[in-house]
């Protein structure tokens, strides 16, 4: 009989007793020879000598400096890396670490070791990347971290998961990571252990590896200590104090430090911590039980053996010191302290093992390598790990208070994320920005909602899953729903609606007609989902509503977008926003501008709409994920003689908003208003407040954010049901229907319209993106970036933004593109898309992307419009390449309903001459049109 399942029998009796970390008081056990094997491994890596703590507060106060400029708290992989990189930049001897117990982490038993680079995104890579060069660089410098290139091998029990490795093959071979797609019986060479039982091929990566993350940390340590970085343990936190919106000190067990900057890397308690600050500092973390198996030595296991994870089967394993540690993700995570209070005690922390929770796990793993049912059993440990709502990290300067950075939710991946998130963290406390764009890590995609701790322990139940799911388009979380809702949310669901979440607003995704009640009559809750990496389920449903949208009427809800109001007694309101926006902003009342909020360097902080109300009045509707990042980004830079004159609200939640778009859309508005809607009353790009049916003061923007004709009504809320009835009843001579947000997307993608977020990012420029006629250098007020921008025009851009049709693609039998797909020029790769969809007109897969050009050495040149229009382009999706047409100018779209005013407007294009401009009504427009030049497209 298997030995692992006769040890389980008594594993909860027979489990070692957990202790805490070494020091001081580990060290006189081990002269009277009171230590066990593992507390001798973990005593002889430790090499720094941080200013040991004596149990008493007055000795250890003694060690306190009065003042320090950065104040790091957690002596975890990641704060010891932070420390590492601020010792690095120079700033090591204004630097503190304190850490409430002893440095250095959890026991070796709790964590995987894994310094891999399989990771959804380039950020996250690239951060992955970078951290186990340095970890490999540490080793070489004579640091033990207990590196071992041993490669990982990811196993596939389906075509699904091999398409999405060659999606990931495909972008890591662009990236410069190396990979190799593996038949099963390849898989089996590079790990004789496996039954292929299922198996349909692998992924290798040669270049992972694995290491000792007790090792790593000491030597973060180390060196931190070495470049003047203060340590001191047995120091806990009681409060981050504040002052006008600035981190001014911390108090803790030993007394006040005052300090500029304050970082929180504490890991399990990051959200507690987040909470002895006034305002809170909002953490969104939950701590879930996570297994980790350990056997007994195995003789003659290879050191050499991969880190295997076989992602369908939800688990992962490894050699380790001549046994093997093997774990895994369970599809429904058990939570732990419900109270959120999670103990400081690493003993408190070990739950005894559950196996009926892991045996799922078991299964997988004896399926995978029957060999192991020989193995005998050293512990089932049951520890903690901590995860984000969304499953990712959290990075970042914290909404609520400036100079307060945060580091958590790293998850298993504490080795892979360290080195990285040092680096970036560092570069973002003493230089302001980063080499990367961390805008989907960054703490500002969240909202207090999903802090809420009732929240997160319905989300994190199934966010822990995730890690190892397929990750498919689109894909939604099932938990933590029907948070947000606009007013018409029940009318929409009673039409079809199937959802998706964004910033925890429910917005309809698509409309289905088939099976939308439940056996009661009732309209059915349904969450959109894709899971496929092909033609897509909704792809009928999407091409019905698409043509609305183009032939008659569509009607959608874009309650969801971020909606701020700028106001101010004087002019000081223009002031500000001419400085924070590249656009020129001061333009006649009624007027609607778009523009972007340039950081330095002249990328993309936001990307919005302005309608100017009155002559202090300004609205901003920006993408609905730039709800909380926004604001954070205009306290941030609002000058200091602004900030008692200028009044900001997030008004988000206060107005719905209902999109009417399609040719009848004027005719089907007029018959609800007594307002003259001709366009020389009220032309495209302008705003009024309308009466709509029987309501009042609703704002009236004349732009759809997707080249159509239309109009978006911000109606307040308790209008919202009455206008919404009467524009559906009012549409039914026009055959109106409802639109979602596929609907809306694949309307815009065809337009060459760019969204912040998936196509505009912290290091995209409008002259990079065919928006240079939106950035008027030349306005009265100095903007941000605006230097960045007039070098960047003189020098030439290093990229240029395309839109690529692909031609000879079959969209019935071929993999889809879904964003992220390798661009090729003559053969060689140039660029990345972003974002992708089906062109219902163009009836081809349609590509928005960037495209670069490189010497032979890899150095990037400047890109001209000469050098894109003269290439010969290939799209490469899941490994097959196809062949592409490039755009570079939005395309007038063949319908049977022509407009000069919606033919006119090319979002993505050049800068009209000046003799192509008129003034009209106090807008310039372009001759000819009567379209104003200040662009839109949400």
């Amino acid at each position: 009989m298997w030995k692992l399942l006769q040890c389980s029998r008594n594993a909860v009796s027979g489990l070692p007793r957990r202790r805490s970390s070494p020091g001081l008081s580990d060290a006189v056990r081990l002269a009277s020879g009171q230590t066990d094997q593992a507390d001798e491994r973990v005593l002889r890596k430790r090499k720094f000598q941080p200013q040991q703590a004596a149990d008493l507060s007055e000795e250890l106060a003694g060690q306190l400096p009065v003042k320090s400029r950065v104040v790091i708290c957690g002596g975890g992989i990641t704060g010891a890396s932070v420390a590492y990189h601020l010792g690095l930049s120079g700033w090591g001897g204004e630097t503190l670490l304190v850490e409430q117990d002893r440095v250095g982490g959890e026991l070796p038993w709790t964590a995987c070791g894994l310094a891999g680079r399989f990771e959804p995104s380039y950020t996250e890579l690239k951060l992955a990347e970078y951290s186990i060069d340095l970890i490999k660089r540490l080793a070489e410098n004579g640091l033990p971290t207990g590196w071992r290139p041993v490669g990982s091998l990811n196993l596939a029990r389906s075509w699904d998961r091999m398409t999405a490795f060659n999606r990931m093959k495909s972008q890591a071979l662009a990236w410069g990571m190396h990979c190799e797609i593996l038949s099963p019986e390849q898989c089996a060479q590079h790990c004789e252990l496996l039954s292929l039982d299922g198996i349909e091929g692998g992924l290798w990566i040669p270049e992972d590896g694995v290491c000792d993350p007790q090792l790593v940390c000491q030597a973060y340590m180390t060196e931190a200590q070495r470049l003047g970085v203060r340590i001191v343990e047995h120091c806990a936190i009681k409060r981050i104090h504040s002052e006008h919106g600035k981190v001014r000190s911390v108090e803790t067990t030993a007394g006040d430090v005052e300090c500029e900057y304050f970082v929180n890397c504490t890991g399990f308690w990051a959200r507690e911590v987040g909470t002895l600050s006034k305002p809170v500092v909002k953490v969104p973390l939950k701590a879930v039980e996570h297994h980790y198996l350990h056997t007994k030595p195995i003789e003659g296991l290879s050191p050499d053996t991969p880190f295997v994870r076989d992602f369908d089967g939800r688990i992962f394993f490894r050699e380790c010191e001549g046994h093997i540690l093997a774990g895994g993700f369970e599809r429904e995570a058990k939570m732990v302290y419900e109270d959120g209070v999670i103990p400081l005690s690493q003993t408190a922390r070990q739950h005894p093992p559950d196996w009926d929770h892991f045996h799922e796990l078991l299964d997988a793993l004896l399926l995978r390598v029957p060999s192991f049912r020989d193995a005998t059993l050293d512990r089932l440990t049951n520890s903690l790990q901590v995860f984000s709502p969304d499953c990712k990290w959290i990075l970042g300067q914290a909404p609520e208070i400036q100079n307060y950075y945060v580091a958590a939710g790293n998850k298993t991946m504490g080795v892979s994320a360290s080195g990285g998130i040092g680096r970036v963290l560092t570069d973002l406390i003493t230089k302001g920005s980063t080499y990367l764009d961390l805008h989907i890590l960054d703490i500002s995609r969240f909202l207090g909602l999903h802090n809420n701790r009732k929240f997160l322990r319905d989300r994190c139940k199934e966010a822990p899953g995730k890690h190892f799911e397929i990750n498919y388009p689109f894909e939604e979380f099932q938990t933590g729903r029907n948070l947000r809702m606009s007013p018409i949310y029940p009318q929409l669901k009673e039409a079809g609606a199937v959802f998706g979440q964004s910033m925890g607003y429910e917005r309809p995704n698509y409309f289905d007609q088939q099976d939308k009640h439940d056996e009661f009559g009732l309209p059915r809750f349904r969450i959109a989902q894709t899971r496929t990496f092909g033609k897509p389920p909704w792809f009928d449903h999407v091409a019905s509503e698409y043509r609305a949208c183009r032939e008659r009427i569509g009607i959608a809800d874009y309650s969801s977008f971020t909606k701020y109001d700028f106001w101010s007694k004087g002019n000081e309101v223009v002031d500000l926003l001419q400085y924070l926006c590249s656009n020129d902003v001061d333009v006649a009342v009624g007027s609607i501008i778009h523009t972007g909020m340039q950081n330095p360097n002249g990328g993309y902080e936001n990307d919005c709409s302005l309608a100017r109300l009155s002559e202090r009045h300004f609205m901003m509707i920006a993408p609905t994920i730039q709800q909380t990042r926004s604001m954070c980004w205009i306290r941030k830079h609002m000058p200091n003689h602004l900030r008692a004159k200028v009044n900001v609200a997030d008004v988000t939640s206060m107005y719905t908003a209902i999109c009417i778009l399609g040719p009848y859309s004027r005719i089907l508005l007029s018959e609800l208003t007594d307002t003259d809607l001709t366009p020389k009353s009220f032309p495209f790009f302008t705003y009024k407040e309308l009466d709509v049916g029987l309501a009042d003061g609703i704002r009236v923007l004349n732009i759809t954010h997707t080249g159509e004709l239309g109009y978006v009504l911000y109606i307040p809320n308790e209008y919202a049901l009455h206008v919404y009835s009467r524009l559906y009843q009012a549409g039914q001579k026009f055959n109106i229907q409802h639109a979602g947000y596929y609907a809306t997307r694949a309307l815009r993608i065809e337009k060459f319209y760019a969204f912040w977020g998936q196509d505009l990012d912290t290091f995209t420029t409008p002259l990079e993106c065919g928006r240079s006629w939106r950035v008027k250098f030349n306005k009265p007020i100095d903007f941000i970036g605006r230097n960045a921008l007039l070098k960047q025009r003189e020098e030439g851009v290093k990229r240029m933004y395309v839109q690529l049709l692909l031609n000879d693609h079959d969209h019935e039998v071929d993999m889809w593109c879904w964003g992220g797909e390798p661009i090729y020029r003559d053969g060689v790769y140039v660029g990345m898309t972003t974002t992708t969809g089906y062109g219902y007109t163009f009836e081809k897969q349609v590509c928005l992307g960037f495209v670069r050009n490189f010497d032979d050495e890899g150095r990037e040149l400047p890109v001209t419009n000469e050098y894109v229009l003269s290439g010969h382009y290939e799209v490469e999706v899941a490994g097959v390449r196809f062949e592409a047409k490039v755009n570079l100018h939005s395309p007038n779209l063949p319908t049977k309903f022509p407009d000069r005013e919606r033919e006119a407007y090319q979002a993505t294009r050049d800068k009209p001459d000046q003799a192509d401009l008129l003034s009209y009504g106090g807008v310039t427009t372009v001759k000819g049109t009567g379209i104003p030049t200040d662009g839109h497209g949400l």
